[in-house]
């Protein structure tokens, strides 16, 4: 049964307790003249035309500023030209000068990504660390109308971490005070007390940025708030609705610095045991570091294809990309649900973060990649590790999908402009890999709009190759540094980019100034359709520009009307043999959210049947650690010196290695997932 806290005899305050307090205030942030940016977080004096900022920033001197205009236009002009390396002698295949770029770009990066990776694993933290670790953390955790399946994984694998209690403070922050979000609340409370654990509840009217006005912290509950948490280790807030941001804000400045680091998690997120003390190593042993993320894979790649997809663009996000990116110390976004910050430089900068405005108007979403950008303005470096680990679901259906790709990217181009303004302070790789993520997809929009438009069928039926083959080659190296030609399906990505995501990026664009929550929570069928209208758009024009090609493309010569049959059928062949493979090979061993509650109940029988017999449960309870099914497909061998590190105290080594293939037969658990990690 759920207690306020406030209506509990520890409450010495005037506050007492939900729905007593005056009523709140209209929402109130500070002004551009109040937020005060930290002495050494000042840059330019402004501009809009970043090469105009770059060539007159003395600190970063005009080599920096040189070298980014050249290499942006010169791409650019190449690009316009159409400069070719190498063609075909009729002229029917060419290597051009961007492909070049594309190729050497992905072997560079892969390069790197795999130096950073060797790094991190042949450098794991001692085996006395897990009970040893010298920092105070807080874990907070945001919920918004989640699912109760989700949120009650979540909140099992927390109770599971291995990191000294002693310095562990959880806080589960639900946006939403109504009765329609207490059962949440509600699994907070029994998920805590079957671990054995004291949690407290809070059911606040306000937030931080509603207090009512003229009324003291005793009478708005601040004060009864912040004593809780600090007096507290296992938290459950409610407050009034606000969005993530709000409900971030609220934990980071009632915590301010009474501990070293802050962990953020989604609520739809299953921590690794190890996850936390992954983190924090890397922090501890890395002064200069401001923030840190870990590996995000997903856990129902198995509901449908997009998922599926999903599931390798994450991959190659984080084991690729921004394992590159942190072996020079820039990552640009430390992800949502699995990302610590340092406490004390967070405080330094929280009110600029949670009262953020674009075009005039506060900022709810990318409240992560604003975290990380604010790290790198004060000069910090962020950091990835491979190590700490957590499975976080991913939208099954194209609609949802869809509309969370269209959220990440209008916070991706509001922050690609902030970014600009302190690559004089960090490695230049950030400069050259933010150009060329930023000026990509502009070059896929002209290349396809204008090669659906000429007429040509064979240059249409030759991009929807170079597609194919790009997404390929992407796979390639993907494969190569996880030691698993599945990501070779990341070829299917391609297409889905070209037809779904470039269309979401415009639309993401004009409407930067729309807010929500995206996909979290409930969400109605018309903002759900809302996304496909830029896709409909987009690919009406398309089929109207292949009609025209069809129409006016040139039958006459039978030596080329042959290449237009063999390509096309190349094509065509090429997706029914991958489409074959993903329901034949790949399929059946993904796995789904209805195996939550196959597991769920096959715990439950498992703990009564271990009480009837009386025997020792504790064998048993760490086989079940983490009872969620993995996702990854993979079976790589691994080492036993990358897989000791790996383990916690709690854990133990399988002794037959059998049971670690894939098979619906023998679902593996979250803790078995770290076997799986490639022997770099």
């Amino acid at each position: 049964m759920l207690i306020e806290y406030a209506k509990t005899t520890r409450n010495s305050t005037s506050y007492k307790g939900f729905g007593t307090g005056p009523p709140k205030g209209p929402k109130r942030y500070k002004s551009d003249d109040e937020l005060v940016v930290p002495k050494r977080g000042l840059t330019l004096g402004g501009g809009v035309m970043l090469d105009a900022i770059l060539l007159r920033d003395k600190a970063g001197g005009h080599t920096l500023a040189w070298m980014v205009c050249s290499s942006r236009y010169g791409m650019v002009f190449c690009y316009c030209l159409n400069v070719e390396l190498m063609k075909s002698g009729n002229g029917r295949f060419a290597f051009g000068f961007y492909g070049a770029v594309i190729f050497v770009h992905l072997s560079v990066q892969s390069f790197f990504a795999l130096l950073e990776q060797r790094y991190t694993f042949r450098n794991p933290p001692p085996p006395n660390y897990s009970t040893d670790a010298p920092s105070k953390v807080a874990l907070q955790i945001s919920a918004y109308q989640e699912d109760p399946d989700y949120l009650r994984e979540c909140l099992a694998a927390i109770t599971k971490l291995e990191y000294p209690r002693s310095k562990l403070k959880v806080l589960l922050c639900i946006d939403g005070n109504g009765d329609d979000s207490l059962y949440m609340a509600e699994i907070f409370e029994t998920v805590m007390a079957e671990a054995g654990l004291r949690p407290v509840f809070f059911r606040w009217d306000y937030n931080y940025h509603e207090l009512p006005e003229d009324v003291g912290d005793d009478e708005n509950g601040v004060r009864l708030l912040e004593q809780m948490i600090a007096d507290n280790q296992f938290i459950c807030l409610m407050q009034a609705w606000g969005g993530k941001r709000e409900v971030m804000y609220t934990a980071f400045k009632a915590l301010g610095e009474s501990v070293e680091y802050v962990q953020v998690c989604d609520s739809d997120t299953v921590l690794d045991p190890c996850a936390m003390l992954e983190l924090a190593w890397v922090l501890d042993t890395q002064p200069n570091s401001g923030a840190v993320g870990g590996d995000v894979q997903i856990l129902n790649d198995g509901d449908s294809f997009i998922s599926f997809l999903s599931s390798l663009r994450y991959w190659t996000a984080f084991n690729v990309e921004r394992a590159c990116q942190s072996y020079f110390g820039v990552v640009s976004c430390i992800s949502g649900p699995l990302g610590m910050y340092r406490m004390k430089v967070v405080q330094e900068f929280l009110d600029l973060w949670s009262d953020q405005k674009f075009l005039g108007e506060v900022c709810t979403f990318g409240d992560d990649r604003h975290l990380s950008n604010r790290m790198l303005q004060l000069g910090y470096a962020t950091k990835y590790t491979p190590r700490s680990l957590c499975l976080t679901e991913t939208p099954a259906t194209y609609s949802r999908w869809l509309s969370q790709q269209i959220r990440w990217s209008k916070s991706y181009f509001r922050e690609w402009l902030f970014n600009a303004l302190w690559w004089h302070k960090h490695h230049l790789w950030m400069v050259y890999e933010s150009i060329v993520a930023g000026t990509f997809p502009f070059f896929v929009l002209y290349t396809t709009f204008s090669t659906d438009y000429s007429g040509n069928l064979w240059d249409f039926i030759f991009l929807l190759l170079t597609i194919q083959i790009i997404g390929l080659v992407k796979g390639f190296f993907a494969g190569i540094i996880r030691g698993d030609s599945i990501m070779l399906f990341m070829s299917f990505y391609s297409c889905l980019y070209v037809t779904s995501l470039l269309p979401g990026k415009i639309f993401a664009m004009l409407t930067i100034r729309k807010k929500g929550w995206g996909t979290s929570g409930r969400k109605t069928l018309l903002s759900n359709y809302n996304s496909l209208i830029p896709v409909v758009i987009w690919n009406s024009l398309l089929l109207y520009g292949l009609i025209r090609t069809l129409i006016s493309n040139d039958y006459s010569r039978l030596y080329e009307v042959r290449y237009d049959v063999v390509g096309a059928l190349a094509y065509l062949g090429f997706w029914v043999y991958m489409w074959t493979m993903w329901r034949v090979a790949v399929q059946w061993r993904l796995s789904k959210k209805s195996d939550l509650a196959l597991e769920s109940e096959t715990e439950n029988f498992s703990s009564e049947r271990s009480d009837e017999d009386d025997e020792d449960p504790g064998e048993d309870r760490i086989r079940r650690q983490s009872p969620l099914v993995s996702t990854s497909v993979q079976s790589h061998p691994v080492s036993d010196e990358l897989t000791k590190p790996l383990l916690g105290p709690a854990s133990v080594e399988p002794t037959d290695r059998s049971d670690l293939e894939i098979g619906r037969e023998s679902p593996r658990s979250l803790v078995d997932f770290r076997f799986r990690v490639n022997d770099l």
